[in-house]
């Protein structure tokens, strides 16, 4: 599971880093930390289509405690480490030679078959608008439009694919194992939304070849944003940015 040796790499980088608050809460759970250069925050989407029992067996909140759940089958523990994970990897995370741009920059114009995993309107009707040949493929029944394709024909489309466009998401729900498995032929594999704020050396040599996600640029409005529950008041206090997985 890519999930257990991404949380290997983390708890090798707290040593100096402590636990400052959390939530597990809609629509992204955080975890805010604090170290030596100052505070970090990281986010993880929050699916409740995916919870099956509300329990936790976190004991005492730390970051170790949670990094430690990151690949828990219990999906709450699994989301509290994964948004550790990011918090740790954005006190970390070198964006000097990051491009502050968007996903869709990366796209050479004769792209071939796009996999765009998870239904991303916006997205998917600027890939459209643009001529590019998508299939999007969602997991959340409620989530789906008329074109849309269930996300269990995954397995049989992403080796047709040239590129894949997925929602960071599929960390937390378990299925980038699968998706990287399947997508051996593309040669551009972006992993966005703020979801994927990881250090880029993480997922050396996994397949995935780009970041598209948030830096926290004002630390006080994306954290009320969080609080209140609002995706546009967190997203304002941050960045788009894309980094390459080296």
């Amino acid at each position: 599971m890519l999930l257990s040796e991404i949380k290997k790499r983390a708890l090798k980088l707290i040593d100096d880093l402590e636990l400052v608050d959390f939530g597990f809460a809609l629509p992204y759970t955080w975890v805010l930390l604090k170290g030596p250069e100052g505070k970090a925050l990281g986010v993880a989407m929050t699916l409740p289509e995916e919870v099956q029992r509300y329990r936790n067996s976190i004991g005492e909140p730390s970051l170790n405690a949670f990094i430690e759940k990151a690949d828990s089958l219990n999906v709450i523990e699994r989301t509290l480490g994964l948004a550790a994970i990011n918090a740790v990897s954005q006190y970390y995370i070198d964006l000097s030679d990051a491009e502050f741009a968007d996903v869709l920059e990366l796209l050479p114009e004769n792209a071939g078959k796009i996999a765009l995993i998870g239904n991303m309107p916006p997205l998917a009707r600027e890939l459209r608008n643009k001529g590019y040949e998508i299939y999007v493929f969602e997991r959340n029944a409620k989530l789906w439009d008329r074109d849309t394709y269930s996300d269990a024909l995954e397995y049989h489309l992403l080796p047709e694919m040239d590129a894949v466009i997925a929602s960071a998401s599929c960390l937390v729900n378990g299925t980038i194992d699968l998706l990287l498995d399947r997508a051996k032929k593309t040669e551009l594999f972006v992993l966005t939304g703020p979801t994927g704020q990881l250090l880029p050396e993480f997922l050396r040599g996994t397949g995935v070849t780009h970041l598209a996600a948030m830096k926290v640029i004002n630390l006080k409005r994306a954290l009320l944003g969080l609080k209140l529950g609002s995706f546009r008041g967190f997203e304002e206090g941050n960045r788009k940015y894309v980094v390459k997985v080296p």
